[in-house]
């Protein structure tokens, strides 16, 4: 993993922190390209904190929970005043977008305190061990002491960074979600899971919700110059800060065509591209696309509608500050556009 130190070497806080934010909610392999880019254009905390918000949003697109992108480039800022990362848990859980389960990573990893980081590795090896049954997330408290009780160990104590990523890499490569490899792992013997023969099954989890459907409308709408419209969406809530499309509001009724032209950013000739889905922690989205051309005298550039936001050159879309679910609605309307 490209955030890890050589052997014999100290971490990066810096590094330690941008892994672990880049990681909440996101695989290890979805996010190395991602974090050696970001890293690339921002190689310190001091590079991160002077960039403007939106180089570091465009640079986080496409990872999603944009919230996260906004604290990280506050808390940059943060670290950079006081001079560094705080090396007590304390202080790191003071920092923006850094909670108990990240401040506990980095006390560890970068600083070599002793507490033991709790992330879904660690709580599957845990449940295994001491056989906890409990559903999760009420088991939660039960994990937390189970993996404290392992970072009592001495020898855990001694070596707090190598052993929080052990345990890591132990969740991830041996107690595996499903068919973990018992056979090899070091704790086989201990394991009250195995001994039970349900170390497969744990930890368990409540039913999920299903969660609710909101529908939305947007407007892809070009020039003859070859540039898009876009919109920027308020710095706070969802997507904060991030560019789309012009459209509606998302919300859990769908929207009538009529309804749908109200909220165009001009009046065109729009057809319907398509519809797309996306899927939000706490929703499902669906958005109708709608695709239309404006004509000039002479083929020159027109002002923005008052309001919309800003024309942006279709080439350079794939630099823009465009979350997932808006690059799915470009898709659609380029696919659209190029079918006529």
């Amino acid at each position: 993993m490209p955030w890890r130190a050589d052997p014999g070497l100290t971490m990066d806080p810096y590094r330690v922190w941008l892994s672990e934010i880049m990681l909440q909610q996101t695989t290890v392999t979805a996010v190395i390209p991602y974090y050696e880019r970001f890293v690339s254009r921002f190689p310190t905390v001091e590079a991160l904190a002077e960039a403007q918000l939106d180089s570091v949003l465009s640079s986080w697109a496409g990872l999603g929970y944009y919230a996260r992108a906004r604290n990280l480039h506050a808390c940059a800022q943060a670290v950079v005043a006081q001079g560094g990362f705080p090396r007590d848990l304390d202080g790191l859980r003071a920092l923006p977008g850094i909670g108990v389960y990240t401040a506990s990573a980095i006390g560890a990893i970068a600083f070599g305190l002793p507490t033991v980081p709790v992330d879904g590795n660690v709580e599957r090896v845990t449940a295994r061990l001491f056989a906890i049954e409990t559903a999760l997330p009420a088991a939660k408290p039960a994990l937390r002491a189970g993996a404290d009780a392992l970072g009592s160990d001495p020898h855990a104590r001694a070596r707090p960074s190598d052993f929080a990523q052990a345990l890591f890499d132990l969740g991830a490569t041996v107690c595996t979600p499903t068919s973990p490899a018992c056979g090899v792992c070091p704790w086989m013997d201990a394991c009250a899971g195995r001994r039970a023969g349900i170390a497969a099954r744990l930890p368990t989890k409540a039913r999920k919700k299903l969660r609710p459907v909101r529908y939305g409308v947007h407007f892809w709408l070009t020039d003859p110059v070859g540039r898009v419209l876009l919109r920027q969406r308020p710095s706070k809530g969802l997507l904060g800060g991030m560019m789309e499309l012009p459209g509606t509001a998302w919300r859990a009724e769908q929207w009538t065509d009529a309804e749908s032209m109200d909220h165009a950013p001009a009046l065109a000739n729009w057809r319907r591209a398509g519809q797309i889905r996306h899927g939000f922690t706490h929703f499902e989205l669906y958005i109708d696309v709608f695709a239309a051309g404006i004509p000039a005298p002479q083929g020159a550039g027109i002002p923005a509608p008052q309001g919309a936001g800003l024309w942006l050159p279709i080439d350079d879309l794939a630099s823009a500050a465009l979350p997932s679910v808006m690059r799915k609605c470009v898709a659609m309307a380029q696919g659209a556009v190029a079918e006529k």
